[in-house]
């Protein structure tokens, strides 16, 4: 124990040795450091995040604007929707999650997919994109639950699943699998689906020229003009947005092209 003692006075020593403006000075490099550290890490990336929380997002100019929902948007006032404004202009259209998987159907799909066309909002569905279930047989199970009509958006391919973190689950299977639930639904609605990732998303996956096939609907958040620079239909510019009629935030998504280049891309009678 007192060999222990005095090993303890002997470290405190050596703190008394140093100069304490040299201790001071250590001590601001340190919280400097841990400050940019901090900003670049936490604060930078996500500035724009931070203002959409707090009302002050910018808005990507456009006219055609619409949103995206699911169960997690709860219950939904829809003629409240029906009558809100995005910037000036209507929701023109909506995006509706339906089915997750080979057995996930949202909840609320049913109801808000009616509610949207009884309202005169343009209605489509998504399918949101599992890697621990077969391509074809997710596809199966949203061609099963889905109805879609004339009028209505293609179907969507929501893709966000970072491959790397899956053992046995290469880049090149992802690609093969996407193209899969793709095909599949386009040969069952007769039209191309449409799909949606994140700009990285598609840069690092399905950069391939076999998915310009398909309608591109981007998700590239908080910056003030879209980097991509391939073809694309629809930006989800942020995930914190406010609409009259749903509770709390909602994406908000841009249409690239006016309310007839709108009208063009929507089903049409078989």
């Amino acid at each position: 124990m007192a060999k222990k003692s005095r090993r303890r006075r002997k470290g405190k020593g050596i703190f008394r040795r140093v100069p304490s403006h040299i201790l001071w000075g250590l001590l601001v490099l340190v919280v400097v450091v841990y400050i940019i550290f901090f900003y670049k890490t936490f604060i930078g990336p996500y500035s724009f995040r931070w203002k959409a929380i707090y009302g002050d997002t910018d808005y990507p100019a456009g006219t055609v604007r619409g949103i995206d929902i699911s169960h997690y948007q709860q219950d939904i006032d829809w003629e409240q929707v029906r009558n809100a404004e995005i910037q000036g202009a209507p929701v023109s259209f909506v995006f509706i999650k339906a089915t997750e998987g080979t057995d996930k159907f949202d909840p609320n799909f049913n109801y808000n997919f009616h509610e949207a066309r009884k309202n005169g909002i343009i209605r489509g569905a998504y399918h949101f994109f599992s890697t621990q279930s077969c391509a074809k047989k997710q596809a199966e199970f949203f061609c099963h639950m889905v109805q879609l009509d004339e009028g209505d958006l293609p179907p969507v391919l929501d893709v966000e699943t970072e491959v790397d973190r899956i053992s046995n689950y290469s880049r090149e299977h992802l690609r093969k699998e996407v193209l899969t639930w793709l095909q599949y639904v386009e040969n069952h609605y007769g039209t191309p689906p449409i799909l949606y990732c994140s700009y990285s998303f598609r840069q690092h996956y399905l950069g391939d020229a076999a998915f310009d096939h398909y309608p591109f609907w981007i998700a590239h958040y908080y910056v003030k003009q879209l980097e991509y620079q391939g073809a694309w239909h629809f930006w989800q510019h942020t995930d914190a947005g406010h609409v009259n009629g749903i509770p709390g935030e909602v994406d908000i998504d841009l249409f690239n092209g006016d309310s007839d280049d709108l009208e063009d891309l929507l089903l049409t009678e078989n």
